[in-house]
């Protein structure tokens, strides 16, 4: 049985500061869209893929996020705690390797969610990772498929499934959507303490090693108290 996706980390430890008032008293991965909490809907996905064993990393208000964790029964769940200092996406995951195995793992964001298509997502990704090629395999959308997203996009996908940084004024470029499975050897020679995941996705483009899959459902991106009444009206348009 191959071990790829096995394992993941749920990155739960931002302030959530755009979501105030609302993350004053409730940290952001628990703000409930359509009655769940936003980290419910990574773990479905992780679910989805089969996962067994998820890294949690907390720091604001990581009582609460470490209680719902203890609810969870059916995917073992290891807290990564990062109350001293936050490490931003880069320095989380170093800190939580240890945890991660020796095989391709996925790396979920807590902030957002995407809706899915006739073969989850999470799944494609798996399916599409070459490891001769690939030290990570991120999951893009078209800016014009997301809803609570402002930005024009981050990457440009070739049709070898490479990626490079969008060039200006792109019409082409696709957004990042908070999913990737990721080799550990990536993090080989990272930077200590405490850093973006941009710093290796760039020295992955670099060795032409980062590639992207394109996810044709819908993105959800939940930044803001305003943007949690536009999702549910998206998830209702969609039916979930």
């Amino acid at each position: 049985m191959s071990e790829i996706g096995t394992h993941a980390i749920v990155m739960a430890a931002g302030l959530g500061t755009r979501m105030r008032p609302i993350t004053n008293t409730t940290p952001k991965p628990l703000v409930p869209v359509n009655g769940k909490p936003l980290i419910g809907y990574a773990f479905d996905v992780l679910r989805s893929a089969q996962a067994s064993h998820a890294v949690v990393n907390v720091h604001y208000l990581p009582d609460q996020i470490e209680a719902w964790c203890a609810q969870q029964k059916d995917i073992a769940i290891t807290i990564s705690d990062e109350r001293d200092i936050v490490l931003e996406t880069g320095g989380g995951i170093v800190k939580a390797l240890p945890h991660l195995g020796r095989e391709p793992f996925f790396v979920l964001n807590s902030d957002s969610f995407w809706l899915e298509t006739a073969v989850p997502a999470l799944q494609k990704l798996k399916s599409q990772w070459r490891d001769n090629d690939m030290d990570c395999l991120l999951l893009l959308i078209d800016p014009r498929r997301s809803t609570g997203y402002d930005g024009i996009g981050d990457f440009e996908l070739a049709e070898d499934g490479r990626l490079s940084r969008k060039t200006p004024g792109s019409k082409t470029a696709l957004a990042y959507i908070g999913g990737y499975l990721v080799h550990p050897r990536m993090f080989e020679g990272a930077p200590v303490g405490k850093f973006s995941t941009n710093v290796l996705w760039d020295r992955a483009i670099a060795k032409g090693r980062l590639f992207g899959l394109q996810h044709d459902g819908w993105w959800l991106h939940v930044g803001t108290p305003e943007a949690i009444g536009q999702a549910e009206a998206q998830m209702s348009k969609h039916r979930v």
